[in-house]
């Protein structure tokens, strides 16, 4: 004769698809609302949806969407499906390699070019090329083989690649701990007043709009960011400036820079693809938009990265070419500013 325990079925295998360890300082706030600034492309609805189906679970316990998320409390969703985000197949998709050895080695990444899988691109990324040309790399917090950091889908520049635990530890921590060097060219809209500064402001995921972050007042709100800048090249309606990164945050150059009114020039999804400087005239016009063919998205190269070695303690040091597009556009607006600078002493 069977036991209860025999005539039960099988509990559901969960899997985990985010997690969130809520911060000392974090004020009450429903879970809804707090998952909203959390979770990429998330709505409202299926956050409360997730919530009646018992998706939802704060320190092992699933609540419903009204609850007051409060600080330390330990924030899982857990579906009955594996994330695609963590299935990686292999594909033969060519690298341009700048250093390698036994522990590491530095990618060089063109525009248009996806790190890791995610909503939208399961496949083509730079993680599907990792596990096609190296095998067993480790896996960072997110469970992603080899990444130390990223950068965004169509900046182009830097990346370094851990390919032992060791290695992976040892980055991971520098990057923690703001030690590690990353600094980025970009071209921006507007005529930057001060030769050099500090952007400060708090990110997290734009109320209205999922797909952006934003800056917020609210010390409770986001992760703190820190942006210093130097001004490279002025072109009088755009300026060519150096960021350095304190923090590495999501669209962290691209939201800081938004804030203080100088957003990346062909920046689409802050509004940098349309003319927020300059005449009205149709020559001008069509001026913008031969560069904006020139350089078919956001004005940003991830130029030199600099950090110790995991393995010798040497601090290493890399630099790369802005890139062709990038290049051919930044002299289109050398140019045209040279051209106004004559026709003006005329």
């Amino acid at each position: 004769m069977k036991s209860n325990f025999d005539l039960q079925e099988p509990e559901e295998e969960l899997f985990e698809h985010y997690r969130f360890d809520v911060p000392k300082g974090q004020a009450l706030l429903r879970i809804d609302k707090y998952l909203m600034l959390m979770v990429p492309n998330a709505t409202r609805n299926k956050i409360q949806n997730a919530a009646t189906n018992g998706d939802i679970y704060v320190n092992d316990i699933p609540v419903k969407s009204n609850y007051k998320v409060k600080p330390l409390d330990v924030i899982r969703i857990l579906l009955s499906h594996p994330p695609f985000e963590n299935r990686v197949d292999p594909e033969d998709i060519p690298l341009d390699i700048v250093y390698e050895d036994a522990a590491l080695l530095l990618i060089n990444k063109p525009p248009n070019f996806v790190v890791h899988p995610g909503h939208g691109n399961y496949t083509g990324t730079l993680v599907n090329a990792l596990a096609f040309h190296f095998e067993n790399l480790p896996l960072n917090s997110s469970e992603r083989p080899g990444l130390v950091h990223r950068i965004d889908k169509d900046t182009s520049g830097l990346l370094v690649v851990a390919k032992t635990e060791a290695a992976m530890t040892h980055l991971a921590k520098q990057f923690e701990d703001k030690t590690s060097e990353r600094e980025y060219v970009a071209l921006v809209w507007g005529n930057v007043k001060e030769e050099e500064g500090t952007i400060t402001g708090n990110i997290a995921r734009h109320v209205k709009d999922r797909m952006q972050m934003s800056v917020f007042a609210d010390p409770e709100i986001g992760k703190h960011a820190v942006t210093h800048y130097k001004v490279l090249e002025r072109f009088g309606y755009v300026t060519l400036i150096s960021c350095k990164l304190e923090t590495g945050r999501t669209h962290q150059i691209r939201v800081h820079l938004k804030h203080i009114g100088h957003t990346l020039f062909n920046d689409e999804r802050y509004g940098g693809n349309l003319i927020l400087k300059g005449t009205t005239f149709t020559k001008y016009k069509q001026f913008i938009d031969n560069c904006f063919k020139t350089l078919p998205r956001q004005a940003l190269h991830a130029k030199t990265l600099g950090f110790v070695h995991p393995v010798s303690g040497e601090m290493m040091r890399f630099d790369t070419e802005i890139p062709k597009d990038m290049s051919d556009c930044i002299d289109k607006w050398r140019n045209y500013s040279i051209s106004n600078a004559a026709e003006e002493e005329e």
